[in-house]
């Protein structure tokens, strides 16, 4: 993707050591990689974090005041927020995988949710640049989900999540099925790994594109006349957090569905 500096590229080269310390390294590390420019995304995903945990800490507080937390509030606050954010993606994994599972497995993919959403949303902040636009955030992101449902997997199914990866007992125990197994196994191993890679991917290209539209637009026209890339970029945000959780959802029912229909 192209290089452009955002406001937090300024603040962070303020910082001596960062900045002397990208210096000190060799000139195919100086830079975007390992400089204080690669350090921007890890300080936004921090900060991203940091307002999610007050933000939270602060509903939290509202739910200890059980009379209080059982009144619907007429407005919009920060309370109503969550409650319909994570209720839209408990019906989605409800939707994918069922009650049971999505009751289990909830926690990483509302987790995942309101991360990738609150990181896509700085993208509209003049000036910052969204964690989520950096492949290091988003493949670290992918990363967690692959390791979840492949556990889960494993824990709910055994050895039958690797035998069914090779699509035994799908059909009769002959040589001829033997040997197609062997040449399953690895087409889908293959394609189990690839999953990660697309989830990162294709998250962190539509998130640095719509961003370097917005500052190319806010660059080139006036204030107004990037309102409706704007809009898209709004439109952007939560689609790229929708694709993300409900693939997530996907591969989490994939991994487990066996185990759940043994019961």
């Amino acid at each position: 993707m192209p290089e452009h500096t955002s406001f937090l590229h300024y603040l962070l080269y303020q910082i001596d050591t960062l900045r002397e310390g990208a210096h000190t390294l060799p000139h195919s590390l100086q830079g975007h990689h390992l400089g204080y420019k690669g350090t921007e995304a890890f300080f936004m995903a921090a900060l991203v974090m940091a307002v999610i945990l007050y933000l939270a800490f602060t509903v939290r507080g509202a739910y200890t005041r059980l009379k209080e937390s059982t009144i619907p509030e007429d407005e919009l606050t920060t309370r109503t927020f969550f409650e319909i954010f994570f209720e839209y993606f408990y019906n989605l994994a409800t939707d994918v995988m069922g009650p049971k599972s999505a009751k289990r497995y909830f926690p990483l993919i509302g987790a995942s949710a309101i991360f990738i959403f609150f990181s896509n949303v700085s993208a509209m902040i003049p000036g910052m640049l969204p964690p989520t636009a950096n492949l290091n955030i988003t493949a670290g992101c992918a990363l967690l989900v692959f390791i979840a449902f492949n556990y889960y997997g494993i824990k709910e199914n055994g050895i039958n999540y690797f035998k069914h990866m090779a699509g035994w007992g799908v059909f009769k125990q002959t040589w001829a099925n033997v040997l197609l197994a062997i040449l399953v196994f690895p087409i889908e191993t293959i394609s189990l790994c690839v999953r990660p890679v697309t989830l990162s991917i294709r998250l962190m290209l539509n998130m640095a594109v719509d961003h370097l539209l917005v500052s190319i637009f806010m660059g080139l026209f006036a204030i107004l006349l990037p309102l409706p890339v704007m809009l898209l970029g709004c439109i952007v945000i939560a689609v790229q957090t929708l694709v993300f959780c409900l693939l997530t959802s996907i591969y989490i029912g994939l991994a487990t569905e066996h185990a759940e229909e043994s019961h």
